[in-house]
Parts: structure tokens; C-alpha cells; sequence
């Protein structure tokens, strides 16, 4: 209790908040009632959408608390090679383009399940993908994604954590694609925005960027699980981008396992289908 007392919004806080969701809100419900007209509209916002908003939905998509938090606590304890995650999906993205879209384009689908059924025949194997794909989705990104912005509503404005949900549920439930692009670009600007006045005052307050490789050594951590001793130990390739088999995140794993995830992550997983369209 008290670090929530200690943490506690100062009012301005909350109006620059609730101007950011009724902005959000507004954005999202124009496009919603613009859209909602046939199955296109809904899935694909009409095929209505520029390739400016379409980027940057497919940013905001990838990139969110998760990536801000997490990326950045991997980057600390494992080095700057937990960027390759990131830069390695630009390459597939031109796969996508050039390859992957032209054929869901030419085949008229609006999901992969219709894809893999055109192309392979059979009812089994789409209601198979479609539980698969739902499952995944389920449980590695709508339940994490709801409990996080769950968290946020709650501890910034003291909504209850249930009642949070259930309001987010609800709001997803109501937007359609056109509505989560617009949404979703006024975020990646901000995000940006944000992200790069964020760096500056980084760099500023430690000293440069050759401050930090030279202080990076000795950022240990104060307190370790059960005392143990290399808990916590700085990577030692941990500003280079291409590691060594022997090390985590080699460049083998990297150039071939990361290829498989990036085709099923921006190929062929539905949140990103609908905006390629």
C-alpha cells in the first residue's frame, strides 16, 4: 500500500491520461462506424488504409510495454544482441511483401485458416488451425496484453483489476481493424516520440554511449537469488551484435531459428494479416 501511496498520480497526470484515451476513443469509434458496413470492412478496414498507417500499425502491434520492459531488462542482463530480435524482422517483412501477400491477395482470403483450406482442401485442417491459432493467441498475447493494461488501469486511475478487463474486452470487442490502425498509428507516434526523448536523457545522465560500454562491466546486481554468486554477471560479449556458439543468443540460432519464428510471426499470424491486406 504504501508504494502504491508513494507512486499515486499527481492530477495533471491523470488529465494528460484520460486526454490520451478519450483521444484514443474518439479515433477508435469514427473508424469502427466507418467500417462496419460488410466482412472487408470489418477484417480488412476496407482495403482503405495507406501504407503510412498500415507501418505503423504493424510497429504498434509488435511494439508495447512488453518490448519497452522487456527488451529493455534482456538488454541489460544479455547485451545489445537482443536487438537482432528486431532487426532480423526487417528482412522477412521484404519476404512478406514480395512473397507471402501477393498470394493472399490473389487467393482472396481474410485469414490463414481460409488459406490453408483453399490450398489443401478438407474442413479438419482449417477448424484444426483456427483452435491452434486461437490457443496461441489465448495464451501468449490477449491474456497477457489484458492483464498488463489491466495493471495500468488499475494502479493509475484505481479501477478495479476485474472491472478493467472486462472494460478492455469490451472496447477490443467494438473496434474494428480500420479503428486499431488509427488507434495504433496515433500510438506508434507517440511511442517514438516518447521513446527517443527517453534515449537522449539516458545518454545524458550516464555520460554517452562509450560511457556505457566502459560502466556496463561492473552493473551488478546488489541482490541475487539464494546468494549465489553469477547471478546477475554481465555478459562478456555483451556489445556485440554476432556471438560465438558457446555464447547465449549465437549467430547460428539467430540466422536460422529466428527465421522460423519471423515467418509465423509476420507471414502468417492473423493479428498482422488483417493490416497486410
Amino acid at each position: 500500500m504504501a508504494a502504491i501511496i508513494e507512486t499515486a498520480l499527481h492530477w495533471s497526470d491523470i488529465l494528460v491520461l484520460l486526454l490520451y484515451f478519450l483521444l484514443i476513443l474518439g479515433f477508435g469509434i469514427w473508424s469502427s462506424c466507418k467500417n462496419r458496413g460488410s466482412v472487408g470492412g470489418y477484417f480488412l478496414a476496407g482495403r482503405s488504409m495507406n501504407f503510412i498507417l498500415v507501418g505503423a500499425s504493424l510497429f504498434a502491434s509488435n511494439i508495447g510495454s512488453g518490448h519497452f520492459i522487456g527488451l529493455s531488462g534482456s538488454g541489460a542482463s544479455s547485451g545489445i544482441a537482443i536487438a537482432d530480435f528486431e532487426i532480423g524482422a526487417v528482412h522477412w517483412l521484404m519476404v512478406l511483401g514480395w512473397l507471402f501477400v501477393p498470394v493472399y491477395m490473389k487467393a482472396e482470403v481474410f485469414t490463414m485458416p481460409q488459406y490453408i483450406k483453399m490450398r489443401y482442401g478438407g474442413e479438419r485442417i482449417r477448424v484444426y488451425l483456427t483452435c491452434l491459432a486461437l490457443m496461441l493467441s489465448i495464451f501468449t498475447k490477449i491474456s497477457v496484453d489484458l492483464y498488463s493494461g489491466a495493471i495500468f488501469l488499475q494502479q493509475a486511475l484505481n479501477w478495479n483489476l476485474y472491472a478493467s478487463v472486462i472494460a478492455l474486452i469490451l472496447l477490443a470487442a467494438f473496434f474494428t481493424v480500420g479503428a486499431v490502425i488509427w488507434t495504433d498509428f496515433i500510438q506508434t507516434v507517440i511511442m517514438v516520440v516518447s521513446a527517443f526523448i527517453l534515449m537522449i536523457i539516458s545518454f545524458v545522465r550516464v555520460g554517452g554511449i562509450q560511457q556505457i560500454r566502459n560502466l556496463f562491466p561492473y552493473a551488478l546486481a546488489y541482490t541475487t537469488l539464494h546468494n549465489t554468486t553469477e547471478c546477475g554477471v554481465p555478459n562478456e560479449y555483451y556489445f556485440s551484435l554476432i556471438r560465438p556458439f558457446d555464447a547465449d543468443l549465437p549467430w547460428f540460432g539467430i540466422l536460422f531459428g529466428h527465421g522460423v519464428l519471423c515467418i509465423w510471426y509476420w507471414c502468417s499470424d492473423q493479428v498482422n494479416r488483417k493490416r497486410e491486406r
